[in-house]
């Protein structure tokens, strides 16, 4: 078992696979980096061999789910990044992560603050990333990473952690992280799970990552099909009575639209 794998959870023909590849090679730590597909083409597996990396194809069930579980069981090591093939991560996100992972007792999952990239333009402030950030306050308390109580009380009003950024300490996880239920909540509810599990959440302030913003996202395509307004109704649910959770997801949805252009 190696230390740390990034898998590329790659899609089709993304412009932006390259420039993700790149980041992840361009780490002050080397890692193992691996692509995983259940769109197999020709430009997928040209890049793949361009860098020679290990190329794996998903021929079971394909989903988003399906695919970061299938992607999260390609790789062999004690940490695991699954990255979206539209991002991009700083040179010392690897670094970061690894020294928050060494450090803890018991870890379950390290992420990163991040800024969005919008139109090729990095944009690190914005009203969506402030609330973030402010709900994820207590957990810059080391005290506080280890409290279950802590981290449900910051699920239950949102999903602030931003899901390219997690690193999975894989040893302490479950094997299958995310569950076959959501299309635009998965992640969140892979969080609500891990919540309850003894251990650490461990945050960084840094921005180490910058998460992609444009059309043809998944969680663009799930707030033009209002699919996402009632999967969240369903996890406040997972935290509150059935009435605070309408009122809760009636003010959180006006967060969708910064994940609109």
């Amino acid at each position: 078992m190696t230390e740390h794998t990034f898998v590329v959870c790659a899609y089709k023909e993304s412009q932006y696979l390259e420039e993700c590849i790149n980041s992840l090679r361009n780490q002050s730590i080397k890692s193992n980096i691996l692509i995983a597909t259940s769109t197999p083409n020709d430009y997928i597996k040209g890049i793949a061999d361009k860098y020679a990396i290990p190329y794996y194809i998903n021929e079971g069930e394909g989903g988003i789910t399906q695919d970061w579980n299938f992607a999260y069981s390609c790789a062999d090591s004690k940490y695991i990044t699954i990255a979206h093939q539209d991002d991009i991560y700083d040179r010392t996100y690897l670094e970061t992560a690894l020294k928050y992972m060494k450090n803890a007792k018991h870890p379950l999952i390290f992420f990163s603050d991040y800024y969005e990239i919008r139109d090729g333009e990095k944009v690190a402030n914005n009203k969506l990333l402030k609330v973030k950030r402010i709900m994820l306050l207590p957990l810059r308390i080391k005290i506080f990473r280890s409290s279950v109580w802590v981290r449900r009380r910051i699920l239950s009003l949102g999903s602030p952690i931003c899901c390219p950024s997690v690193s999975f300490a894989v040893r302490n996880l479950p094997k299958v992280v995310f569950e076959n239920h959501y299309r635009a909540c998965e992640d969140w509810e892979a969080w609500e799970k891990i919540s309850r599990k003894k251990g650490q959440f461990l945050y960084s302030k840094e921005k180490l990552m910058g998460h992609r913003i444009h059309e043809e996202s998944e969680t663009t395509a799930a707030i033009g099909d209002n699919k996402r307004s009632r999967e969240e109704f369903e996890m406040f649910c997972k935290f509150w009575p059935s009435g605070i959770a309408k009122i809760i997801e009636k003010f959180y949805g006006t967060g969708q639209n910064s994940n609109q252009l």
